[in-house]
């Protein structure tokens, strides 16, 4: 074939031609304009610790590691209750991706929901960079147990504030909107999706939603004083394109709750507001 094309180009009749170029058409693929934030159900850790608060106790008794806590029976309510919203707002009307944390309440609440609401299960990623906030040697313990087994980490966190103190082993805020920040930096990679659905905790909605509007420390924590996630919520940012900025459209939305299943359980442990 390679001798004959240049038989073709030097015969007579044949002049050459020069090729001819396809014209450049820009396209710009499809990308992430929302994320839906959603806590998890009410766990048996969140019981276990409202419970050690009410006794004045310093240890939160729970069966399981963080990772393995599973919901309760009130989780699994609230996450049938969430699934239905989800499939009453929509939430596969447009291309969408789910991302959720490792931990098992998180990967019970979003599969219960979606069971509950008729939804088939999006794309799904695991990501253990959205796993809950850790407390290295502050776990299982309530704020009494800090005060009265590490005074000395007590008086840290209070002369550093939440946003920077970081438990022996654990993370601070700022540790956390860090992992969060190169999530972020992979939800800018996504193509063919409009919509994000990520289902994790407390802390990872409240911090996520920091990194997308870039709110500094004194701006974060005068909201965290006014606002906390509750269980099986919803929490909505948009924005107009690509390097467009986010906006918060709606946080911690509990409307397909009934008033007696709302739980906000905001008590990990040193995670009381500060005000």
């Amino acid at each position: 074939m390679h001798f004959l094309g240049a038989a073709l180009r030097g015969a007579p009749g044949r002049p050459d031609r020069e090729p001819v170029q396809a014209a450049a058409v820009s396209v710009t693929p499809m990308a992430v304009t929302e994320i839906w934030l959603v806590r998890h159900g009410e766990s048996t850790a969140n019981v276990a610790a409202a419970r050690a608060d009410a006794e004045g106790a310093d240890v939160i008794e729970v069966d399981h590691r963080d990772a393995d806590v599973p919901l309760s029976p009130l989780g699994e309510e609230q996450s049938r209750a969430l699934g239905q919203e989800l499939a009453d707002r929509g939430v596969d009307d447009v291309p969408v991706a789910l991302w959720v944390s490792p931990y098992r309440r998180a990967q019970q609440t979003i599969g219960i929901a979606l069971e509950a609401g008729g939804l088939t299960e999006p794309p799904k990623r695991t990501d253990e960079r959205l796993r809950d906030r850790e407390l290295g040697v502050l776990d299982l313990l309530t704020r009494q147990g800090v005060r009265n087994r590490y005074p000395d980490e007590e008086r840290r966190r209070q002369w550093l504030g939440k946003y920077y103190h970081r438990p022996a082993g654990g993370e601070s805020w700022a540790d956390v909107m860090l992992r969060l920040r190169t999530v972020m930096t992979d939800v800018e990679r996504i193509e063919g999706t409009e919509r994000l659905l990520v289902a994790a905790h407390d802390a990872v909605v409240m911090l996520a939603m920091a990194v997308c509007l870039d709110l500094d420390e004194h701006a974060l924590m005068a909201f965290a004083a006014e606002h906390t996630v509750a269980n099986a919520s919803l929490t909505r940012l948009h924005r107009d394109g690509p390097d467009a900025p986010w906006t918060l459209e709606e946080f911690s939305a509990v409307g397909h709750l009934d008033d007696d299943d709302v739980t906000e359980h905001s008590g990990r442990k040193d995670d009381a507001r500060v005000e």
